[in-house]
């Protein structure tokens, strides 16, 4: 209950006090000026908004796996690292982010942050940029489908929910455009109405074995249906799919975090993981590393994270009405991804250390079998039965919960039990876990829409400057193409992922908290190299405080995984061992790819923070005429309400 509490009263003071300060003194907001949106307004993807909606659409597309996943992962440390961590980096960090590079987007008609690197920065910079975060953005989004297949794959339930809100998301989008256009209230209660049932329905078809047939689907096909929804996400005007089923998306997001809290504050259920663990000096079993630097990496989606930069410079500034509404929606938005890490990090420790443990400790090095499991977790001090793993797993609807790595299924597990204990008791355990998993798939699916959108932009961007007419983001053959293009990447990571589950695209999971937290220091050499240019120096340690502990915790654990000789932490080391072993060569081959993309990452960022510093040593010196890039100024037609 009390980190609900205090939670709330810093994210309260946060967006109160230090977000007014930013739009006050640094970005000086103006209710007057005209957004890309209202002037560029081509009814497809510059559209203006109602703010919830473009709040809601924010919120789904940010909110990923990340803040679910990486607090659970991080709790092997104790619930006190993360915890911090996701208080201190989200408001003085990822909220900041998100706010700034949001409004220089929406200053400059909606560009993205690699046109913005390119003009503000330097070519060099802006190529250096576009390679990295093109690089990032295609295996982030192969990675995410694939976290989706395998949480629906033989799942009737949460196939049928999540598949549901495409046509609810689709009547709402005509409802709001068409039918009842500005009756955000109504269409609200329509869509809230409608994910309800779907939500009921799920668990009607789950029970009848005749229409269950029709929604248990192998991951192959979930591929392919994935990859398919990624194209017309990206392709449909953003009104008809995007925004509504990301706004509809937020309802059962907030919705139940909002229940989480409100059943955490009423029950106040004990925290039974440590502050502390004795796993912070790098033993851990769900991960190796010390929690420096590595609880900073495991947890980025909540604290700071690099893909909001691409949203925020991405789909949202092309909705964006006002521009006195990217407060709410830039910092605002960051602020309830946030809550939502602590609710997972709260969900992980509720259970019993030892029960945590099974969950999310690997066979390789608990045992194969659970009484063995069970001995090993016992001997840490952390006291498990394979009896209460058995009754666990029976009350939840599972075989076995040992081993079931990855953060999901363990979030899962605590968010069951706290409903559980609050709402139908144990008899509804297994329902409020299949919910959660349900759950848990569709706040990944909006981060794969709209990073799917976010792609084909850049694409564009890139072949605009090739041929001038596939620039135009309002063309549909260059729509398609490059549509086609971003989803056939990443697509090509999924089928990899999919066909070979030990292999391919798992073994870049490593990579992902490094290039999310990379994404970060591009942007914030961004947003700095601007503010400098604002004639706004003296602010700059607003985006300069938190750049410095990125590159810290970054840099470090860039070369730990490169270079520790623990094999479970260095990929060279694991290659070696696995040589030494009698590895396969696919496996020796994907741990020395993931070293050569870690080191051409840090490589291509490094550069662009040295030449971040140049520009901004030069701007202040006095050697260059700084130059403020912003579209010209034009007064809206919007009354102020």
């Amino acid at each position: 209950m009390w980190l609900v509490v205090a939670a709330v009263c810093c994210y309260a003071l946060g967006y109160r006090f230090y977000s007014s300060f930013i739009a006050a003194k640094i970005l000086v907001l103006d209710a007057e000026r005209a957004t890309p949106a209202e002037r560029l307004d081509n009814g497809r993807d510059f559209v203006p908004t109602n703010k919830w909606v473009v709040f809601g659409h924010h919120f789904a597309a940010i909110a990923g796996p990340g803040p679910l996943v990486g607090p659970v992962l991080a709790a092997q440390f104790g619930y006190l690292p993360g915890t911090l961590w996701l208080l201190a980096g989200g408001v003085f960090g990822g909220c900041v982010q998100d706010f700034v590079i949001l409004l220089f987007s929406v200053r400059r008609d909606g560009k993205s942050l690699t046109e913005m690197a390119r003009d503000e920065i330097g070519p060099v910079g802006g190529f250096i940029a576009y390679a990295a975060v093109i690089s990032i953005i295609v295996i982030l989004l192969g990675v995410c489908a694939l976290v989706v297949v395998n949480a629906l794959k033989s799942s009737p339930w949460g196939t049928f929910t999540i598949a549901m809100t495409i046509p609810i998301a689709l009547l709402m989008g005509v409802y709001l455009r068409r039918l009842r256009p500005g009756r955000v209230l109504e269409s609200s209660l329509l869509g809230f109405i409608l994910v309800m049932l779907a939500i009921w329905g799920g668990k009607w078809i789950s029970q009848t074995p005749s229409m269950a047939h029709w929604f248990t689907l192998s991951a192959t096909s979930l591929a392919l249906i994935i990859i398919g929804y990624g194209f017309a996400a990206s392709a449909l005007p953003v009104w008809l799919l995007l925004a509504p089923r990301d706004y509809l998306s937020t309802f059962v997001k907030l919705g139940t975090i909002g229940l989480l809290a409100l059943g955490i504050v009423a029950l106040r259920p004990t925290m039974h993981m440590p502050a502390l663990t004795r796993f912070i000096d790098g033993s851990g079993p769900v991960f190796a590393g010390r929690v420096f630097p590595f609880a900073f990496i495991t947890i980025a989606c909540g604290a700071i994270s690099g893909f909001h930069s691409l949203i925020s410079s991405g789909t949202t500034p092309k909705l964006i009405r006002r521009e006195t509404e990217t407060r709410m929606v830039g910092y605002g938005a960051m602020l309830a991804e946030s809550m939502v890490a602590i609710m997972a990090t709260i969900a992980a420790c509720v259970l019993q250390p030892g029960i945590y443990f099974a969950i999310n400790s690997p066979a390789g090095i608990v045992g194969q079998t659970a009484e063995n499991a069970a001995a090993v977790i016992s001997g840490w001090g952390f006291p498990v039965s394979a009896l209460d793993m058995h009754s666990l797993a029976q009350s939840v609807g599972e075989q076995s919960l040992f081993n079931r790595t990855g953060g999901a299924p363990a979030f899962a597990v605590g968010m069951a039990h706290i409903f559980s204990n609050s709402i139908g008791g144990q008899a509804l355990m297994a329902i409020w876990y299949h919910f959660a998993i349900m759950f848990e798939a569709l706040f990944i699916l909006t981060v794969l829409d709209a990073g799917t959108r976010v792609g084909r932009f850049m694409l564009q961007d890139a072949l605009g400057h090739v041929w001038r007419p596939m620039g135009r983001t309002s063309w549909y053959p260059s729509i398609l193409v490059t549509s086609a293009m971003i989803v056939t990447a990443w697509g090509y990571f999924l089928s990899q992922g999919v066909k070979d589950p030990l292999g391919g695209i798992n073994s870049l999971w490593p990579l992902f908290g490094i290039a999310n937290q990379l994404l970060g220091i591009v942007a914030l050499c961004v947003a700095t190299t601007i503010i400098i240019k604002m004639q706004r120096a003296r602010y700059a340690a607003v985006t300069i405080a938190p750049l410095a502990a990125l590159v810290l915790v970054t840099f470090t654990a860039s070369w730990h995984k490169v270079f520790d000789a623990n094999p479970r932490i260095g990929f060279l080391a694991h290659a070696r061992q696995l040589g030494s072993g009698g590895g396969t060569a696919r496996l020796i081959f994907n741990d020395r790819l993931d070293a050569v993309v870690t080191s051409a990452l840090i490589i291509m960022v490094a550069l662009i923070l040295v030449e971040s510093v140049s520009r901004w040593m030069s701007g202040l010196s006095g050697r260059t005429q700084a130059e403020v890039r912003e579209t010209p100024f034009v007064r809206t037609r919007f009354a102020e309400k």
